[in-house]
């Protein structure tokens, strides 16, 4: 007879997927009301307006307009925050994709990067189904650290341009043509914007302690109702009005979005297919991992950093590799760039009061208004000032105590860190990770087979040692077990390996117990595992050492084992005491 609920049941492939349940569904089901929309409109809001100068100039940074910035913060915004796992977490452009978007246009061309992107969102979308969000943990913290403040590094290296307003018409993206660049053109150093970019930057800082009492205003002008009001208006929007409506008023001679992009249209993105080939994408390989890795890594971080912010619930990494996914695939396809979460506007959402994605769909809606709205101002804007934005940005992104902080680290933590962000810097991410990750696990590899260890322990029967061993047996620490049979006394006729701090053994290790068994056997030397835990007891089982050594050969505990070789010796003493004997005795 047919089972039909066998019949109709998913597969056991399917079901090891990752479900597709955006947290926005969580959201609405658990009683959703007026007040958690109020908090949620505000705060959305308020990162609207602190993603607009952002968004353009990580956009003019990469090499692109300033509406594809504008575009990808609207669209990925909102599909990120309406498709993801994380409770609070903004998506849009970022500026640890400044460096890489900007290299990929300057290599493959600006159509490619947006089948690069698209085909990054389909590996991205892929990686959560298959429930590999996870994996990113596993990066050690160095090369995050090390490839972070080496993006930081060449963010700022990349604004220094718009900053001492020099006329360079293409920057060149390696690291070294870049300062030989910036350095040939240094006679066309504009002091207007400098100065522009300097107050930009100057202010910033002094925007974050300027409403903490006792820092620069006295506590009785910070402490009343206007003053926190002014407080919550963001730093790069102050900067932005103020510094441009003095560069108009001026008539400061110094280069904007409109002398140098013609300013940014006032309509909506339209749609168009990026012209695919597969050829082309056979070329876009590397191009694609660097995307789809940095978008995996950088969301992924921002997520957990926003949910330890406030009481929100554990984001689903999954799930926001999907969404992280969908919004690469579909920006793409109305001219956006590559988007990930975004640390900088998550913290602003989060203490702007943000209890769900709501306010991450609401800043995509405010984001979109004011471009509609005020896409003519923007003609105005000085590129000096968007790089003091981007020079803050980087300074902030960057980790710079981890360096004076490694002094307290060994060699292995200095090398993997110092070595990712110098080929971060010097060559490009992808490499310096690689790099970073093949250093990490030579390292491990190393520790751990400082970690295992063949112990000596003491034994009152002749003939017999005993020796402990502890940690793990695998590839990186079978020369311990090869070097034993030198170290055994001329009069060894038995050892006793006890093994009950003996955590796993691989396969390596497996056949360094056979050849260390078989070198025994040569020189008349007995050898006797005891104590073994599950893994290495199932493992020896599997590969037939344990017949190799017979039933004489193991024993459950290392007493048992002495206990055995004292019967033995007892045994052996009592048949010898006969033919010892004096017959005339």
């Amino acid at each position: 007879m047919l089972n039909w609920s066998t019949f109709l049941s998913k597969p056991a492939w399917l079901q090891r997927l990752q479900p597709f349940h955006p947290r926005l569904l969580d959201t609405l089901r658990g009683g959703y009301g007026r007040e958690r929309l109020l908090a949620d409109l505000g705060a959305g809001a308020t990162v609207g307006i602190v993603a607009l100068p952002l968004a353009m100039a990580f956009a003019i940074a990469s090499g692109v307009k300033p509406e594809q910035g504008l575009y990808t913060a609207i669209l990925a915004g909102f599909l990120i925050s309406a498709l993801g796992g994380s409770q609070v977490q903004i998506g849009g452009p970022a500026g640890a994709f400044i460096v890489i978007v900007y290299g990929i246009i300057e290599r493959y061309g600006l159509p490619n990067l947006l089948i690069a992107t698209m085909l990054a969102g389909v590996l991205l979308f892929a990686m959560g189904l298959l429930r590999l969000g996870g994996l990113v943990r596993y990066i050690p913290v160095s090369i995050v650290i090390g490839f972070t403040n080496g993006i930081a590094v060449l963010i700022a290296l990349s604004q220094l341009r718009d900053l001492f307003g020099l006329h360079i018409d293409k920057m060149p993206a390696d690291f070294f043509a870049q300062i030989h660049t910036l350095w040939a053109h240094r006679d066309s150093f504009n002091l207007y914007a400098f100065a522009l970019g300097s107050l930009c930057l100057g202010g910033l800082f002094a925007w974050l302690r300027l409403f903490k009492p006792g820092t620069i205003l006295p506590a009785e002008l910070v402490e009343g109702r206007s003053a926190r009001a002014i407080s919550r208006v963001p730093g790069p929007i102050v900067a932005l009005v103020t510094l441009t409506l003095a560069s108009w008023l001026l008539h400061l001679p110094v280069e904007t979005i409109g002398s140098r992009f013609g300013g940014i249209p006032q309509a909506l993105p339209a749609f168009a297919l990026p012209a695919f080939t597969w050829a082309t994408a056979k070329q876009l390989l590397m191009p694609t991992l660097t995307i789809a890795l940095l978008g995996a890594i950088e969301s992924l971080l921002c997520a957990r950093v926003a949910d330890n912010m406030g009481d929100f619930q554990r984001h689903d990494p999954n799930q926001e590799l999907m969404a992280q996914g969908v919004a690469n695939f579909v920006v793409p396809l109305f001219g956006g760039i590559p988007a990930t979460g975004t640390i900088a506007r998550t913290v602003t959402n989060v203490r702007a009061g943000a209890v769900s994605p709501v306010a991450g769909m609401v800043h995509a809606v405010a984001l979109l208004v004011i471009m509609l709205v005020a896409a003519p101002l923007a003609m105005n804007v000085p590129l000096a000032v968007l790089a003091g934005i981007l020079l803050f940005v980087a300074w902030n992104m960057g980790e710079w105590h981890e360096f004076a902080r490694l002094r307290h680290f060994k060699l292995p933590y200095r090398s993997v860190l110092l070595g990712t962000f110098f080929l971060t810097v010097v060559f490009d991410l992808t490499i310096a990770v690689e790099v970073g990750l093949l250093l990490a696990c030579g390292f491990f590899i190393w520790r751990m087979g400082q970690l295992f260890q063949v112990e000596p322990l003491a034994c009152t029967l002749p003939g017999v040692e005993v020796h402990s061993l502890y940690g793990t047996l695998f590839f990186g620490a079978v020369g311990k077990i090869e070097s034993l049979p030198e170290r055994l006394r001329g009069d060894t006729r038995t050892v006793v390996l006890e093994m009950h701090r003996l955590i796993s053994i691989d396969t390596s290790g497996v056949d360094a117990l056979v050849q260390l068994h078989r070198q025994l056997q040569r020189h008349g030397v007995r050898l006797i595992v005891a104590a073994l835990n599950e893994q290495p007891r199932s493992l020896l089982s599997r590969s037939g050492f344990d017949t190799l050594l017979g039933a004489q050969g193991h024993a459950a505990t290392l007493a048992a084992a002495l206990a055995a070789l004292a019967a033995l010796a007892a045994l052996a003493a009592v048949n010898a005491g006969p033919a010892g004997s004096n017959p005339a005795g």
